[in-house]
């Protein structure tokens, strides 16, 4: 596997590789939160497919990025999400549980693809300064997620997805409001944790301050 870094050229109109069957895109969602899983995302996307709907998913807002979703999972080519536990986040720590979620995708991504009889893509773009342990060509992009289309779909897919599971884990835990800061370290939020103690999806590996 060659593995390679570059870092993108600032500006929407730097978009540094085409959509297509030849390209997949991996990005997360969910390595700073205190609670909850680490998702990730892969995605390859057909050449016509409308990448003026897409954009980092932090970028977006809740309304856009749900449109967008929908967009990406009926339009792509393949797509998968797949994620590590908080158990794994703090036994791997947050770096290789995010990278093993990514792993995880995009096998998942190629399995699909090989049960349809399509070719795995030449070559995987993943956001970031460092890879994951991947098959294939890939490159680690610094700012992908504003840049590459597919790296903005894998963002967008792995970002809502992951919301979707705070709010189920809301309905479980709602003491904690994982509905309104999806895990992440807001006010209210170490608050609770600090109030209450950790709820059984807290990443017992990150410190909780007031």
């Amino acid at each position: 596997m060659k593995n390679h870094v570059i870092v993108a050229p600032s500006g929407r109109e730097g978009i540094l590789a085409p959509t297509g069957p030849e390209i997949c895109g991996i990005d997360e969602a969910g390595r700073g939160p205190l609670a909850g899983p680490v998702y990730a995302a892969a995605v390859v996307l057909p050449e016509s497919f409308p990448i003026d709907i897409l954009d980092d998913s932090k970028a977006l807002s809740p309304a856009r990025r749900e449109s967008a979703f929908s967009a990406i999972v009926e339009g792509a080519i393949a797509w998968a999400i797949d994620w590590s536990s908080p158990s794994e986040i703090d036994e791997l720590n947050i770096l290789a549980a995010t990278f093993l979620a990514m792993s995880r995708a995009h096998e998942a991504l190629l399995a699909s693809l090989a049960e349809c009889g399509r070719a795995a893509p030449r070559e995987t773009l993943v956001d970031g300064n460092r890879l994951p342990s991947l098959r294939g060509e890939a490159r680690a992009i610094v700012g992908g997620d504003a840049l590459v289309p597919a790296i903005m779909a894998a963002s967008i897919l792995a970002k809502v997805a992951r919301d979707l599971q705070m709010e189920r884990f809301d309905w479980l835990y709602p003491e904690y409001g994982y509905s309104r800061h999806k895990g992440y370290p807001t006010k209210s939020h170490r608050e609770v944790v600090l109030s209450r103690g950790p709820s059984p999806i807290q990443r017992s590996s990150f410190r909780v301050r007031a």
